[in-house]
């Protein structure tokens, strides 16, 4: 089992469709990973090793029965914290919200039911509001990578364990970034779906029950490949929406055959020259290979307006300074379509744009009151949340985005990259990020977790 941990999870599932491996045996090769690695880390901060036991033996045994298995059995995994595992508890990293969960959410249902073995869950950071992942429950949370830096947040115990190779497949879930940001910081791919084409009952901060604008769950990996089966899997509708149905297009493109808009930087929310260089460098490997590329190319639209609706519509879906009434609510939605209709037009000339989800790579850890964070780009002082302009580009309007590695920029730390594209063309932009890798990059275990 060399080296299984940095396999993808259609790899590991096939080791073990072809009884190469046992279901047991491959959790206890995870679980001895963990209890080696994950003390430093702090990635995975609730196990449930012995239902999780008891769910392999169950894989072992349907297998051993020739009976029909789905395509993540057997396979070791964990969950983002704020989603319910029964039995276990949520707690959002805030004590008062804590409590122990009765049932399933819906995407832990869809894993569990493709075949996959929970055996934990993931940090967070406080209310999941935060670039980072660490709150007074379960502590800090540090990157496989450099581990006085976080590996982002809200998933960052997600995208963490993933890079140490801890566990097979992760669920997120993102508003502000929080699949993509820690994906990039922390060398995985992920994936930020259309919104609302994955039902799921936790979504929003317990204990309200309704969906939430803006808000998506969806997987992190460490494959393009399994982002995709993930991905399908996880599609659908919600417990109160059930005639809804979502059949996302099939990617139909080679690499050659794609439009490519770069956008390797902005005045609302400058990066690092590295980050930037990273973008402006991948289109121009694009555009040797034949793939039509721009680093002009933008929807018609005011970048500061789109962040500022952004900016106001997340204040008021995570309660952050809900300071607004129903109708102003209702303007910001109008302004908002006007933005995915200039989207919808853009898209008809291009499919992807490629640009980056965070203003740096993963920093140094930050602690204490919001306010008085700053982030360093190149050596200029910038207001730490100005980097959700990155995010909002694809959350606001309700596009897929897909991040995936680069490879490591000068220090040693991981470079992802977002591809944005047009409404339900999720694959697509999974897709397009299979091909990049497999051409210049993919996913590389940090160094000293082999």
């Amino acid at each position: 089992m060399t080296s299984l941990c940095f396999q993808s999870a259609l790899h590991i599932a096939a080791q073990l469709r072809n009884r190469e491996i046992g279901a047991v045996e491959c959790l206890e090769y995870f679980r001895a990973r963990v209890e080696r690695l994950n003390p430093a880390l702090n990635a995975i901060v609730v196990l449930d090793w012995e239902r999780a036991r008891e769910s392999a033996r169950q894989a072992d045994d349907a297998l051993a029965r020739g009976l029909p298995c789905g395509p993540l059995h057997g396979v070791p995994m964990t969950i983002k914290e704020s989603f319910d595992v029964a039995g276990l508890p949520t707690t959002w990293g805030d004590r008062t919200l804590s409590y122990v969960a009765e049932r399933d959410d819906l995407v832990v249902e869809r894993v569990k039911a493709a075949g996959a073995v929970i055996f934990g869950k993931t940090n967070v950071p406080f209310r999941l509001l935060d670039f980072q992942s660490y709150n007074d429950i379960y502590g800090v949370t540090s990157n496989p990578w450099d581990r006085t830096r976080t590996p982002g947040g809200s998933s960052g115990g997600a995208a963490a364990a993933l890079a140490a190779g801890l566990t097979g497949l992760e669920v997120g879930s993102d508003i502000g970034g929080s699949i993509r940001n820690p994906a990039h910081y922390s060398g995985v791919f992920g994936h930020k779906p259309t919104y609302d084409i994955i039902g799921s009952d936790r979504l929003v901060r317990p204990p309200f029950l309704g969906g939430g604008d803006l808000v998506v769950a969806g997987p992190l990996a460490r494959s393009a490949e399994d982002l995709d089966l993930a991905l399908r899997l996880l599609v659908g509708p919600g417990r109160l929406n059930r005639a809804v149905h979502v059949a996302l297009p099939e990617p139909q493109r080679k690499l050659h055959e794609y439009r490519v808009a770069i956008w390797p930087t902005d005045e609302n929310a400058p990066v690092q020259r590295e980050l930037a260089d990273r973008c402006q460098s991948l289109g121009n490997r694009l555009a040797a290979l034949g793939v039509k590329v721009s680093d002009r190319a933008r929807p018609d639209f005011s970048a500061a307006h789109a962040a500022f609706v952004y900016r106001r519509l997340l204040s008021a879906a995570t309660d952050a300074a809900n300071d607004l009434t129903h109708r102003d609510w209702l303007q910001l939605h109008e302004e908002r379509t006007k933005l995915r209709l200039a989207w919808r037009d853009f898209f008809r000339e291009w499919d992807v744009v490629v640009c980056p989800i965070a203003a740096c790579g993963a920093f140094e850890h930050q602690h204490g009151a919001y306010r008085g964070r700053k982030l360093s780009i190149d050596g200029v002082e910038a207001p730490y949340f100005q980097q959700l302009f990155w995010a909002g580009l694809a959350t606001c309007s309700y596009l897929p985005a897909t991040v995936f590695p680069t490879g490591p920029g000068v220090q040693e730390l991981p470079i992802g990259l977002q591809a944005i594209g047009d409404v339900y063309t999720d694959l697509q932009t999974i897709e397009f990020a299979r091909l990049v890798t497999r051409e210049f990059g993919g996913f590389r275990p940090p160094p000293g977790t082999e």
